[in-house]
């Protein structure tokens, strides 16, 4: 089994809690690296018993070991292994795992994990198992899109505390893991490229234009995309399309995968934000999609997250859809009142895919669930760790 994320979302703390009779190690350890990484086959060799082992991708080299020894011997939970990069995205890595193990994604927490609750918004919004009303404070919320899903960064309530983490935090994952991932030395232009990034989460991508405004070429604009996205710090939302022959946006969203790491990079602390009327729509949008992707990890339904936006204009933000091929359309809106215009989006999705379409959800910053008609539903942004 493979337990894959970001650093920092609790991957070692987790399988050290496990009770297991485990051997573990963490090749984060250099010793313990440098004899991987010298002969990994007689390192997998030698092992007894099932092992944990920690960090995976600092010695990519062990795979090989790996898929040998598995071959070998089918018994399963014999390696229990964590990696702080995506290792589905490394075509070298993903083969020799192939059909040979479980891989489980940890994300950063999901408010609700936080409240100590674990039911997926994503099952009740298909079933329309809605309360009447949910509470929601501003104050609260702002602090919610401040702090992120990192434990640590949780942990930071002061602004300046906080911002030295995730600056920290940056610092360490696009050098030292940049170079144990792509065998080069950290590049000076991601932490810029990092912080356009944040800047245009919830985009469409446009790698031409984007080559352009950092001055960087295409191909390697496109190499260091894949390297951010193996780390976890940006994640591209595919668009949704009902029919190949019709003319729709094909390019991706792309989003910072964790809000309070977008709101650090675009500068923001409490102050900033609570001066302004209206609560920054791009950020909130990357509140909603990563909450949705996290509450996908425990949906009891499989569901793809995509979004639909079509050449003449017409933009959902999120569609859902599950092994049925059911969809779920999600607005989400930074305002505490919804007008039936606010539904146009949906109204229009739902006139083309008439068998599919099941609801249509706008979060707002309401604290009342209200039914536009039975399809369509006004839903407090809360719900996502109110329930």
């Amino acid at each position: 089994m493979l337990l894959n994320g970001a650093r920092q979302t609790g991957k070692s703390a987790l399988i050290q809690s496990l009770e297991r009779k485990a051997t573990y190690y963490t090749f984060d350890n250099p010793t313990v690296c440098a004899a991987v990484q010298a002969d990994p086959f007689g390192f997998i060799n030698s092992l007894k018993g099932p092992v944990c082992l920690d960090e995976v991708q600092r010695a990519p080299r062990i795979f090989l070991a790996i898929k040998a020894s598995i071959d070998q011997d089918r018994t399963a939970g014999r390696f229990l292994l964590t990696s702080s990069a995506n290792l589905t995205l490394l075509p070298q890595v993903a083969e020799s795992l192939a059909g040979r193990m479980k891989v489980i994604g940890l994300w950063p927490l999901a408010q609700c994990e936080i409240e100590g609750k674990s039911t997926s918004v994503i099952d009740r919004l298909y079933r329309n198992d809605l309360p009447d009303r949910c509470g929601f404070q501003r104050q609260d919320f702002i602090n919610r899109l401040l702090q992120g899903g990192y434990p640590e960064a949780l942990g930071r309530v002061n602004n300046r505390h906080r911002e030295a983490w995730f600056e920290s935090y940056l610092y360490t994952v696009l050098t030292r893991d940049i170079r144990d991932l792509a065998q080069i030395d950290g590049l000076i232009e991601l932490p810029r490229l990092m912080r356009l990034l944040g800047a245009r989460s919830g985009k469409l991508l446009n790698a031409a234009e984007l080559s352009r405004s950092i001055g960087i070429p295409q191909t390697t604009l496109k190499r260091y995309l894949t390297l951010l996205e193996a780390l976890f710090l940006i994640r591209q939302v595919p668009a949704w399309a009902y029919n190949l022959g019709k003319r729709l946006q094909k390019s991706p969203k792309l989003f910072v995968t964790d809000y309070g790491m977008m709101a650090h990079l675009q500068a923001l602390n409490s102050s900033r934000i609570e001066d302004k009327f209206e609560l920054p729509a791009d950020l909130v949008e990357a509140f909603v999609h990563a909450e949705l992707v996290k509450h996908q990890g425990w949906s009891a339904s499989c569901t793809h997250l995509m979004h639909y936006c079509t050449y003449t204009g017409v933009e959902v933000d999120f569609v859902l859809e599950n092994r049925q091929g059911e969809l779920l359309g999600v607005e989400v809106k930074s305002a505490a009142t919804i007008s039936s215009k606010d539904f146009s989006s949906l109204r229009q999705l739902r006139e083309v895919t008439p068998q599919q379409f099941k609801h249509g959800v706008v979060f707002y910053f309401g604290d009342q669930v209200v039914s536009f008609d039975k399809q369509l539903i006004a839903v407090p942004i809360s719900l996502l760790w109110i329930n």
